[in-house]
């Protein structure tokens, strides 16, 4: 079953020589996605050179001819958004743990169909004659911003042998157990963008009476979230400030969201998000105002922070007294599929003092269609992570799961 180095040693000095080893491979997916983890097969080709000398730096490559399973029958990756990397050992004359890379290259990818991942390159420095034996170990697929590991689950043969003389200067042949390994890999780029969960509240809170004012501004209040997309559920916990502006009885809101949540882990394409939340009314009044924002006017480059933009909508007051505004439920809609964000709690962001208008809040079209979640607890933020679940904002959390590339859900073994 297991390809091994084959008729190594004959090879002529100085050239570049490779073979393909297949091996049994465990893959555990990213938690919290829902998908099991996996048995498959792995086959590598890593290339190196036949012979070389002590002291000498030597490149290897490592192409992948088979990775342990399709892509999944979720999601399309886009191309250029699939990463690997890994750890070669050697041993023999040498021992080493050679850290390989390979860059974010890849052609699209559709649902079921085979995985591709680039080449994979590390160097090593030479410090001992003999043979020096190449065989890869676990590697990692980072895609969209999240990690597969997959381990080797059986003993995996050498996939190449470099025969290495003592060079000029030498005083010893002996093996050096701690034989380096030159090269790093990049370090797998999950998405890591941290929202402040301790922002102050800015200017008052309350508009007791109007006072000839005509902008009020809210306070900064920490929201967590449960949002369920089509690949799993996540917690974030987001910074949300809402403001308004006095139209005559009514009134324009503005939310803000406070920090960057997260960094693009691909390149998006310009007018593929869409954010909707709904602003849960109190107090005198009840239901609640829809807010919207643009969508996303330009693309944006892998690794650029993301940011939702201004929601806006209008209130019209539908009771007369003491009325608060607090977030509540967040739609994403970002390249084709919906995500939902339900506040475990929420607080109150801004509070006015309202005026009743004709097909107001209170029983208006405006807001009956939301409800207002049984009037949630108006406390701060729980022990949730960062908002770096909400980088569902640019359509990219809902495809986190697709980095699970090894996946296929009820199929157990891809041989």
């Amino acid at each position: 079953m297991l390809a091994g180095a084959a008729a190594l040693l004959g090879v002529t000095a100085g050239q570049a020589q490779a073979a393909e080893v297949s091996y049994a491979t465990h893959c555990v997916p990213p938690s919290g996605v829902g998908l099991p983890e996996i048995d498959g097969t792995t086959k590598a080709d890593i290339s190196a050179p036949a012979t070389a000398k002590v002291g000498d730096t030597v490149d290897i490559v490592w192409k992948f001819t088979q990775a342990a399973s399709k892509n999944p029958d979720l999601i399309d990756l886009p191309a250029n958004s699939v990463q690997p990397s890994g750890t070669l050992k050697a041993a023999g004359a040498q021992s080493a743990d050679i850290a390989m890379t390979g860059p974010r290259e890849n052609p699209a990818i559709p649902k079921g169909g085979a995985m591709v991942l680039s080449d994979m390159k590390g160097t090593l420095k030479l410090t001992a004659a003999g043979q020096v034996t190449l065989t890869p170990n676990a590697y990692v697929v980072n895609a969209l911003g999240t990690n597969t590991t997959c381990t080797p689950s059986e003993t995996v043969q050498p996939a190449a042998t470099i025969t290495v003389t003592a060079g000029e200067g030498s005083s010893s042949a002996s093996p050096d157990p701690s034989g380096s390994a030159s090269a790093s890999p990049s370090s797998s780029s999950s998405a890591s963008a941290s929202a402040s969960t301790s922002a102050s509240p800015s200017a008052s809170a309350s508009a007791t009476g109007d006072d000839g004012r005509t902008d009020f501004t809210g306070k900064v209040v920490d929201i967590p979230y449960t949002c369920d997309s089509p690949l799993g559920v996540k917690k974030a916990t987001s910074p949300i400030q809402i403001n308004a502006k006095k139209d005559g009885g009514s009134y324009d809101l503005t939310v803000q969201f406070k920090k960057s949540v997260m960094d693009s882990p691909i390149d998006i394409p310009a007018g593929k998000v869409k954010p909707t939340m709904r602003v849960v009314l109190g107090g005198s009044d009840s239901g609640s105002v829809t807010v919207e924002g643009p969508l996303n006017a330009e693309a944006i480059p892998q690794g650029d922070p993301i940011a939702i933009p201004d929601l806006t909508g209008t209130y019209k007051p539908g009771a007369t007294g003491e009325s608060t505004l607090s977030p509540g439920v967040l739609t994403i809609e970002a390249m084709g599929t919906t995500t939902t964000c339900t506040p475990d709690s929420t607080a109150v962001s801004l509070t006015l003092t309202t005026e009743e208008q004709a097909s107001g809040a209170s029983g208006g079209s405006s807001s009956s269609s939301t409800s207002t979640s049984g009037g949630l607890a108006e406390t701060g933020a729980d022990d949730h992570a960062s908002l770096k679940a909400l980088g569902l904002v640019a359509g990219t959390a809902v495809l986190l799961g697709a980095a699970v590339f090894t996946f296929m859900p009820g199929r157990r073994h891809l041989r």
